[in-house]
């Protein structure tokens, strides 16, 4: 197994539970964690036995982009099933930040966790 890491992958989003979040865009930074198997592609070398990481990053901002939510949470949950829909994806970690969010703290972020076969956590 190996591990694919997208990091810092910024997006401005409709987010948040209180009316002056939901008026206006905010930005959210995802660092996220995919588990596959890399033995056909590194034997190969080629991108047919690889998952492809720039169509799976624009895949994410797409989504994340034209999304709605109110919590992070859900928002979570939603980007690990839509990762968890390709087949060589074995297992994910979703961490998402949300600088708005912290009064004190520098930002807040929440984390989940998906595996093919089992539910997210």
């Amino acid at each position: 197994m190996g591990k694919i890491f997208i990091n810092n992958l910024t997006v401005f989003t409709i987010i948040g539970c209180e009316p002056q979040e939901r008026s206006r865009r905010q930005l959210l930074r995802f660092d996220i964690e995919i588990e596959t198997d890399f033995s056909a592609a590194a034997a190969s070398d080629n991108l047919a036995d690889a998952i492809n990481y720039s169509e799976l990053e624009y895949r994410i901002y797409e989504f994340v982009s034209g999304s709605n939510f109110t919590l992070l949470e859900a928002l979570a949950g939603s980007v690990v099933k839509l990762l968890l829909e390709y087949p060589a994806i074995a297992g994910c970690r979703v961490r998402i930040t949300k600088p708005a969010a912290a009064k004190i703290a520098e930002s807040i972020a929440v984390e989940l966790e998906g595996t093919r076969g089992r539910d997210v956590r």
